[in-house]
């Protein structure tokens, strides 16, 4: 029974593999990625360098401040609640590895379902203009989607704050954010690693994350901020409704790209490791 609800989920991945990483390119899409890369060729080597450089530092600073919050431990105390329910066994997070794959993909959804309401409400409150919150809305919204990742990672197992660990959740989260037309090549390259995983303790791979390609994703939340601004006067009995519908829709988009992103390279990797699929 277990074999075959795990074949099952494997069908689910290889289904949403040909969906969502096989897009073709379109020619705006290419016109506009050789425009991007014209302009930051543009930019001296060394400034590029140092730009991304503290780009990933920030990324590794804020996934290791994550995993001390308080909200995240309430977080891991959930997950090892409901992990009980289905073996009162668990004890610590590894134990987690123990369940099926549908219960931990039943616990990880509880998770992300979270994650994706409160990107909604805070996109919601960026969209009423304010200039503090369009100031934090892109990087409190990459923190929010780096935390949705840890927690699906916690969910199948894995200790986020073991260095093989973070390098890969933060791979993850990279591959989920780049476009979606380089996504394919991006989920390949972290399936093949997690095939020939090394300690947990020791990671011996590349450590940059960032570069020119990924930093559409910053343009598409300067563009929502844009499109807030021009809207944030249109008021409906003095609430700006469009601009926070737009707001809350562009950030709900994300994490849930990321969190569906996320689940699926977890759920392929419990397979391949303990259920030898």
């Amino acid at each position: 029974m277990r074999l075959l609800s795990s074949r099952r989920v494997l069908e689910q991945i290889k289904k949403w593999e040909e969906q969502h990483l096989n897009n073709e390119t379109n020619d705006f899409e290419m016109i506009y990625s050789d425009w991007l890369q014209d302009s930051f060729r543009q930019i001296s080597p060394k400034l590029r360098k140092d730009f991304f450089s503290k780009l990933d530092d920030w990324l590794f600073h804020t996934h290791a401040f994550l995993q001390g919050t308080n909200f995240q431990m309430e977080a891991r105390e959930r997950i090892l609640t409901v992990g009980r329910i289905f073996n009162e066994e668990i004890e610590v997070m590894e134990d987690m590895q123990q369940l099926n794959v549908d219960q931990l993909t039943y616990i990880a959804d509880q998770q992300t379902a979270r994650s994706r309401l409160y990107s909604f409400a805070q996109g919601g409150l960026t969209g009423t203009g304010g200039i503090f919150l369009l100031g934090i809305d892109f990087p409190l919204m990459l923190a929010m989607n780096l935390r949705t990742v840890q927690l699906v990672g916690l969910t199948f197992g894995h200790e986020m704050n073991h260095p093989a660990e973070m390098m890969l959740s933060l791979k993850v989260f990279h591959a989920a954010t780049l476009p979606k037309r380089l996504q394919g090549e991006a989920w390949k390259e972290i399936t093949e690693e997690v095939k020939n995983y090394p300690s947990q303790f020791i990671y011996e791979g590349e450590e940059e994350l960032t570069g020119a390609p990924w930093i559409e994703q910053p343009l598409k939340q300067v563009s929502k901020t844009l499109f807030i601004l021009m809207f944030r006067k249109k008021l409906f009995q003095g609430i700006p409704l469009v601009s926070m519908a737009i707001g809350a829709q562009s950030n709900y988009n994300l994490t849930k790209r990321i969190s569906e992103f996320s689940t699926k390279f977890y759920q392929y990797r419990h397979l391949l490791k303990q259920e030898g699929l």
